[in-house]
């Protein structure tokens, strides 16, 4: 009877460590609503936890708002686009390098009828310009971003103080891509998309690209490991390994391969070291 109990207790306890240990092959990953919202995540994390057994549990916000999450310790890994935030990220302390990781552009978006004719362009700062002027309907995220940070550089590119040139032609979302775009597509409003959440948008109604290719709509991604010496719940090894994995030949290919409807949504640039 005593050794039947033991062996139950020990079943038990053996049971209680192995789901542990389970638990613990998890990380968190802070990460700008791009990379959920345009699928890659959806493509990339099942690869990746095949390979590696490693569950990736990620926190979808804009830029800054992940750069926080991260600041305050509750996540491994942080996932984001806004290269001067992330810079700062990593000079206060919070992260232990900055990895390159893909890059794709951003579009200026807006209805077929372009009442401020902006069209066709290929000059990001004449648009702006033009829409100032025309007090064409313009929908921005205001969330601190890295699109919104982007798109804050860019009116300060044109020369235009948008905090003085708001009015009600301006409206500030607060929202993630998906929902500003949904608040667009209603208003029949410009914005300013990645691409890639543009392209696995469905609710387009009448709004098309309109200004692409200027080489001030560059967006580049990058990749930190949470400071375990600031933050000692941060999860060292496994984050690193996901990092590791998302620069290496594997997850590069990995990325290259996701596409809409043909069309590539990240080009993989890790090589790059001034990226």
């Amino acid at each position: 009877m005593v050794a039947a109990r033991r062996i139950f207790l020990g079943a038990v306890l053996a049971l209680f460590v192995s789901t542990l240990q389970g638990q613990e092959r998890f990380i968190t990953v802070a990460s700008t609503t791009s990379t959920e919202q345009s699928g890659l995540f959806d493509h990339l994390l099942p690869i990746f936890e095949r390979q590696t057994g490693i569950k990736v549990h990620v926190v979808a916000l804009g830029t800054g708002q992940a750069l926080d999450v991260a600041r305050r310790g509750d996540a491994d890994v942080v996932f984001v686009h806004a290269r001067p935030a992330e810079e700062q990220f990593l000079a206060d302390g919070h992260g232990v390098r900055r990895y390159p990781v893909m890059y794709n552009d951003f579009v200026l978006i807006g209805p077929k009828s372009d009442p401020a004719q902006i069209g066709g362009g290929k000059d990001i700062v004449v648009a702006l310009k033009k829409l100032q002027a025309a007090r064409a309907p313009f929908v921005s995220r205001g969330d601190r971003s890295g699109t919104h940070m982007a798109e804050l550089a860019l009116w300060h590119a044109a020369g235009i103080d948008i905090d003085k040139a708001r009015g009600a032609w301006y409206r500030d979302t607060g929202q993630g891509m998906g929902p500003a775009l949904n608040t667009a597509a209603s208003m029949d409003a410009y914005i300013l998309s990645d691409r890639g959440t543009w392209l696995a948008f469905r609710n387009r109604r009448d709004l098309t690209i309109l200004v692409e290719g200027d080489k001030r709509l560059f967006n580049q991604y990058g990749v930190m490991l949470v400071n375990p010496v600031m933050h000692p719940s941060v999860k060292k090894a496994l984050g690193q390994q996901f990092i590791d994995w998302i620069i290496s030949p594997a997850g590069q290919k990995a990325i290259a391969e996701y596409t809409i409807n043909g069309e590539q949504l990240f080009y993989p640039n890790a090589g790059d070291s001034n990226a």
